[in-house]
């Protein structure tokens, strides 16, 4: 077990996209233009309504968070369309749930190599308070393009264990909000599930940290979802992460042991 820190917690594990970076919303206009293309496509052929995909709605409590071909399958099912789920291997313009995330990608890593990864200066300073008083940082993706992004964005040497979207794949992990990904990472730092806490901006991603039974889920609300948040899973929500340092989150980790105690 590693050394102990002087919190309650030992380690800290971070979700990349939307929490380290702002990449968030590059994936939102990947998938919209996706989805929108694909149904109009659908609509003209059937000659029914074309319904476009909502961000609001359907990347927030469908996709957003999710491995690539998990996020397909759930949105196609929210509309009622089954697809054969393919190969990975499958080309961009098959009409499988691989085919359709590997559309989906193509138009995501286009868009970060041409405009590059913007990152949240406030998680990076979190990040180093943390690294500064011994807390242990992990890092988690759905993202197969996970490494591309720490790379762009300079920011692959502030973690200490990293389970990300080809990871996941090679040992079968379920994607969120099953708890695979971040139980994985506690893993590899060494630490108690108990004494380690989880930083999400994504429903699923709250709802796989409570699953996990870590030890505090903190919800970044980026998106104006503090309440769906909380009621799937964070304990604390905050804005962004200048609102949380090292003694705030200890005393977060304590009053939710108080509660548990209590219950």
């Amino acid at each position: 077990m590693y050394q102990r820190t002087p919190f309650k917690f030992d380690a800290v594990i971070f979700d990349l996209d939307g929490v380290i970076t702002d990449t968030a919303r590059v994936h939102a206009a990947a998938w919209k233009s996706l989805f929108d293309e694909y149904l109009r496509s659908r609509a003209d052929k059937s000659k029914e309504e074309f319904r476009p995909f909502s961000l609001d709605g359907d990347y927030r409590y469908y996709v957003d968070g999710k491995p690539r071909y998990d996020g397909v399958r759930s949105f196609l099912h929210s509309r009622g369309i089954e697809l054969p789920f393919g190969d990975p291997s499958d080309g961009p313009q098959q009409e499988t749930i691989c085919g359709l995330g590997n559309r989906k990608d193509r138009v995501f890593v286009s868009i970060v190599k041409k405009d590059g990864v913007r990152v949240f200066e406030s998680s990076v300073r979190l990040i180093k308070q943390l690294r500064d008083q011994g807390v242990r940082c992990g890092l988690i993706s759905s993202s197969k393009n996970c490494q591309l992004l720490l790379q762009l964005s300079g920011t692959e040497d502030l973690f200490e264990a990293k389970v990300d979207g080809v990871m996941s794949a090679a040992l079968k992990l379920r994607g969120k909000p099953a708890p695979d990904i971040f139980l994985k990472c506690a893993q590899l730092l060494k630490v108690s599930v108990g004494r380690s806490v989880v930083v999400e901006d994504a429903i699923a991603g709250v709802q796989a940290g409570r699953n996990g039974g870590f030890g505090l889920v903190i919800g970044v609300d980026r998106a104006g979802l503090a309440e769906k948040l909380k009621e799937n899973g964070a304990d604390v929500v905050v804005r962004d992460l200048s609102n949380a340092s090292p003694p705030d989150i200890d005393q977060w980790f304590r009053t939710k042991l108080k509660q548990t105690e209590t219950n």
